[in-house]
């Protein structure tokens, strides 16, 4: 590397915090699925030590427990689907290693904002309504760069890491992201983020956090008398207000 791109790198300030994100459900609003016409985005954001130092090794120390490896991915859906690796666990083991994997987000350090879209309301409502993941990506990183100002780390570089979801899909997700952190969102200023699309196959357990936390997050809102107990762990981590309230702040839902 030389003198110049060394001295430009060295010269950003980075925060002390790391932003994973993931989706449940899909976001057409042609075909609308009646049994989950939700699409969630779910942010999970990290102070970077904690990540590194508890939350990374107490996964992996889980995967090498169940598994003898730490190269399995905790998607919600094998898991609950009982697919892939997970089709393998019997009844006991299975248990064991839910009933662990909630302890280890219940004892994780962390802060969620999530947006939530219900797609019928948004289509009744609107005559043009706008891409559901691009209007929850822009909900989304509104309230962290609140969040983020709160702890003091508003004028340094975050990133925010996405699940990759096809080339044609990343470019277009990349050119709204840069068009909400230059302006086009309600803060009307640039907001201190940049952008990491990670391919699908990295084993990152902040993108599988991000994973696991969505759906129960899109069922609490469409089915909210139904039993849901990672709702009931996630609860105490929603970002919230001065007041204590979530709703609109950690938790949004639209319309």
């Amino acid at each position: 590397m030389n003198d110049v791109a060394s001295a430009s790198v060295s010269s950003i300030k980075h925060s002390d915090f790391i932003i994973y994100v993931d989706e449940s459900g899909d976001h057409s609003l042609q075909v609308i699925d009646h049994d989950y016409p939700m699409f969630v985005l779910s942010f999970c954001i990290f102070r970077k030590d904690v990540y590194a130092e508890v939350v990374t090794p107490a996964i992996r120390k889980l995967k090498f427990a169940t598994f003898g490896h730490d190269m399995v991915v905790l998607h919600e859906a094998d898991i609950r689907r009982k697919k892939g690796p997970f089709s393998s666990l019997s009844k006991a083991p299975r248990e064991a290693f839910l009933n662990n994997l909630t302890d280890i987000i219940d004892a994780s350090t962390f802060q969620l904002v999530a947006v939530v879209i219900d797609k019928r309301r948004l289509r009744e409502r609107y005559v043009r309504p706008e891409h559901p993941y691009y209007l929850a990506l822009e909900f989304g990183l509104e309230r962290i760069y609140l969040l983020l100002k709160d702890a003091g780390q508003n004028d340094a570089l975050s990133y925010v890491v996405c699940e990759a979801r096809g080339a044609k899909e990343d470019a277009e997700l990349e050119l709204a992201f840069r068009r909400i952190r230059d302006g086009a969102n309600y803060h009307r200023r640039q907001l201190p983020f940049d952008l990491i699309i990670a391919d699908k196959k990295t084993n990152s357990e902040g993108l599988q956090l991000a994973d696991l936390t969505a759906r129960p997050i899109g069922l609490s809102i469409l089915r909210p008398d139904q039993e849901n107990r990672a709702m009931d762990v996630l609860e105490g981590k929603f970002y919230r207000n001065s007041g204590g309230y979530k709703q609109g702040v950690g938790l949004k839902v639209f319309p």
